[in-house]
């Protein structure tokens, strides 16, 4: 008898992204979708997939998370973002775990990104493990606001298929998606009681530079693979410059 699967998904204003990743998870046995009061039709289309809808106000990933885990009712969750999608192989691997007896607790799924319409192989972009299938009395999520962990007591094994994510069709989305997320880096970093200075504005974005463009053979992804480094180097200037001045408000 297949154990039963229920998938948590965070929303906010992902209209353009949400059916086609609810589309490869309709199967399962629940969705549940908790959503940070989307303005758009994310809700309209999160209906027509499921009931288990709830609203919450907006005090991290981690948070959010955590609470769709909360919600979730069945032994095994798996945790998917509103643009992430699981590849056809992917589907029938978890199909297949979910039908025998198993010794983890949790799954490690093969991502693959794609940037500005290319499907990144290099720059220490792929493969890329994250953690999202798992038993639930045996995980829980931390309360980062951003970059949070999935943390599961026990063995965790790996499956081959892909999850295929739909990370940034273009630079508008990636720099908006860049702001916010080093803004809570930032606050994440001072709240740690790290601090930032000249040396790391001067080398830290360099040096991720040269490991994914060289080190990590990003040149073989062509244009994007340039791109990708250039503004991933960006990334890290902005988040230390934006902790440099934090640090310095009272």
């Amino acid at each position: 008898m297949r154990a039963k699967l229920s998938v948590v998904m965070i929303t906010l204003n992902e209209e353009r992204n949400l059916a086609r990743a609810l589309e490869s998870i309709k199967w399962a046995d629940e969705i549940v979708i908790v959503d940070a009061f989307s303005q758009d039709r994310t809700k309209e289309i999160a209906k027509k997939y499921t009931g288990n809808i709830y609203d919450l106000a907006w005090t991290g990933y981690g948070p959010a998370k955590q609470f769709a885990l909360e919600k979730a009712s069945f032994e095994w969750v798996l945790s998917l973002d509103s643009d992430e999608v699981l590849s056809e192989p992917l589907q029938l691997e978890i199909q297949s775990v979910l039908q025998t007896e198993v010794k983890f607790d949790g799954y490690y799924l093969c991502r693959m990104s794609n940037f500005l319409g290319k499907w990144m192989k290099h720059g220490g972009w792929y493969p890329d493990y994250v953690l999202r299938l798992f038993r639930k009395d045996k995980a829980h999520f931390t309360t980062a606001a951003v970059h949070e962990e999935l943390i599961v007591t026990g063995k965790s094994g790996h499956l081959n298929g892909l999850l295929l994510h739909y990370t940034d069709p273009n630079l508008e989305h990636y720099l908006t998606k860049l702001n916010r997320y080093t803004t809570l880096s930032a606050q994440e970093l001072l709240k740690k009681g790290e601090t930032a200075n000249l040396t790391d504005l001067l080398f830290r974005p360099p040096a991720l530079f040269i490991k994914m463009y060289l080190l990590k053979f990003g040149f073989l992804d062509g244009v994007q693979g340039f791109l990708l480094a250039l503004y991933s180097s960006f990334h890290v200037l902005t988040k230390y410059a934006k902790l440099w001045l934090l640090q310095r408000q009272p």
